[in-house]
């Protein structure tokens, strides 16, 4: 059986470090490389084409999440498990989105990491056990039937943007869809962020979520 071949991408050096002399000592994984950007992943995951990136979430420049969505859209058969710090909602929920294989926290035991990392490496999907719950709870949760009244601020068209956000769209795929030009609506997303008072896309889809339109 050939080792996963695995690719780290972390701006810390202690955690690549660590994660690689961890993965050296385990039975059946090769670390072929080490990215501390978001643009350096990408660029890697191409040449390289490993098996499975261990992706962290904020990464100079392009974030953890815009660069598992570049990455899977050009080689989808790769797969990404987020390794973080991370367990907020949005974080989650942003990155299953944009095609992550599964979530673990850095302060998860390292027989849990592995256990992660070979999982995803054969195809299934895992979480850390908190994060696993967060999912339960938030599935389990009554959904707010979708009505014409939520966000009544938005104009039909922002409502029909941010649905799009909600599914995971880039702008790019937005403005193709719509047939509209990026600055557009790069513009009706400044809109909608503002009247939902949100700081980001992350908590747009959850707002999105939270009110069932999706």
């Amino acid at each position: 059986m050939d080792s996963l071949r695995i690719l780290i991408a972390d701006d810390h050096p202690l955690f690549r470090k660590g994660m690689r002399a961890l993965l050296t000592a385990t039975a059946g994984t090769e670390v072929i490389g080490e990215a501390t950007t978001g643009q350096e992943v990408i660029e890697l995951a191409s040449t390289l084409q490993p098996d499975v990136i261990l992706m962290d979430l904020q990464m100079p420049g392009i974030n953890g999440i815009e660069s598992t969505r570049q990455i899977l859209q050009t080689s989808p058969h790769i797969r990404i498990l987020v390794v973080t710090l991370f367990e907020d909602d949005a974080s989650v929920f942003t990155a299953l989105r944009a095609g992550a294989r599964g979530y673990v926290l850095k302060d998860a035991k390292e027989e849990e990491i592995v256990r992660a990392i070979r999982a995803v490496g054969s195809g299934e999907a895992i979480f850390s056990p908190a994060i696993a719950t967060r999912l339960m709870d938030f599935f389990s949760a009554p959904q707010t039937a979708v009505s014409k009244e939520i966000f009544p601020t938005l104009t039909e068209r922002e409502r029909e943007i941010l649905q799009l956000i909600a599914r995971g769209s880039t702008n790019h795929d937005i403005a193709k869809q719509l047939a509209l030009s990026v600055k557009t609506v790069n513009n009706y997303v400044s809109n909608i962020f503002s009247k939902l008072q949100v700081a980001d896309r992350a908590q747009a889809i959850i707002r999105a979520r939270d009110a069932g339109l999706e």
